[in-house]
């Protein structure tokens, strides 16, 4: 993804909402914080906001860092949990104090992280490309509150706000990988067609889609690709109705790439008795019929971006590239079906790491 490419349709919302947020900083104001614990079990706690405006400082306190997910919530099984992951990882390994408010809707993106900026927390971590236009708005706001903001490019242009930090990932080589191993699979049984279920058509979800029909074709030239939109990350019977209409078509490996949603389009693939792939964690644990699920580690990513700001070494105005070479991303247990083929995928994998495999497209056509 190149240039600061930004969702439009709450900008006016939130300028609006940013401008009462801001209105109310000289009160207090109590939250409702969802976290769970690492088994993804939901809990409820109330927190109340602190009456101090902006902050960010971390000299000579512990530093605070609060995550906002996105509207699929911690119990996701993917890419909001492994952000949350990310921070227990660094409450557990590098002290500092964590915090998560979750959105239940486009509408908390603003006020959640006008609260945590409110309440003085040095970093905060907005999961998704969706939340990029809240989180420049409360960025302007809140210039020496620092953000690390996951899946939207961060480089600087005139006007834009200068303490955000992208964190960007080359999703299309997890997706070549699962892509070629669906490839290989329906090779070797006869099988034409796969397909792929994305939520919406943003860049980092036709990264993945880009990446699997380029893996797969160069698996098996011959091989058919369909793919479609659900326009939802959260219901999941869309996305299982998208599916069902794919293997209706002859698709026999289903890849999902639209978070909770995308659960319902593993679903039909599992009630039908074809091969489903997850996406962002390792979601074998639905099942034998997960042939593999292409990972993007965002974990790891949140863990380094409150590491190096500890460190100092905070990359404001600019984008960390999460991929294959910093373990930002790859692929997740392979499952019985596409067991003969894992030397291949592995192969592959380093071929990608050490880049005789490169220019894997990003775009879907």
């Amino acid at each position: 993804m190149t240039g600061r490419m930004r969702p439009v349709g709450l900008v006016a919302f939130a300028t609006a909402a940013l401008a009462l947020g801001l209105a109310a900083c000289g009160s207090s104001n109590n939250n409702t914080t969802t976290t769970s614990n690492g088994g993804g079990a939901a809990a409820t706690t109330t927190s109340t906001t602190s009456t101090a405006a902006g902050g960010g400082s971390s000299s000579g306190a512990k530093l605070k860092v609060g995550v906002v997910t996105d509207i699929g919530g911690l119990n996701d099984h993917g890419f909001n949990h492994l952000a949350y992951v990310g921070l227990q990882r660094a409450e557990a390994q590098l002290g500092i104090t964590g915090k998560v408010l979750t959105s239940n809707s486009g509408a908390d993106y603003l006020p959640n992280l006008t609260s945590l900026a409110r309440q003085g927390y040095n970093l905060i971590v907005p999961v998704g490309f969706l939340m990029a236009q809240a989180t420049d708005q409360v960025a302007k706001a809140f210039p020496s509150v620092k953000f690390a903001m996951v899946d939207s490019d961060a480089t600087a242009e005139a006007g834009d706000p200068k303490n955000i930090e992208g964190l960007l990932f080359k999703e299309q080589q997890a997706g070549y990988l699962a892509g070629y191993l669906a490839g290989l699979y329906a090779k070797s049984k006869g099988y034409k067609t796969i397909s792929s279920v994305g939520g919406q058509k943003i860049p980092p979800v036709d990264h993945y889609i880009a990446g699997y029909q380029a893996g797969a074709k160069a698996a098996d030239p011959g091989i058919t690709t369909l793919n479609g939109y659900s326009q939802d990350f959260t219901a999941q019977d869309k996305c299982k109705n998208l599916a069902l209409n794919q293997i209706q078509q002859g698709s026999k490996v289903v890849f999902q790439v639209a978070g909770g949603c995308g659960l319902g389009a593993l679903s039909a693939a599992q009630q039908q008795g074809v091969q489903g792939i997850g996406v962002d964690a390792d979601q074998a644990y639905l099942g034998s019929y997960i042939l593999t699920s292409a990972e993007k580690k965002v974990d790891n990513a949140v863990f380094n971006a409150i590491k190096n700001l500890q460190a100092g070494q905070f990359a404001a105005g600019t984008n960390v590239t999460n991929d294959i070479t910093n373990d930002g991303i790859g692929y997740g247990k392979i499952g019985a079906a596409g067991l003969s083929f894992a030397p291949e995928i592995q192969k592959i994998y380093n071929e990608i790491k050490s880049g005789q495999i490169s220019n894997i497209p990003d775009t879907v056509k």
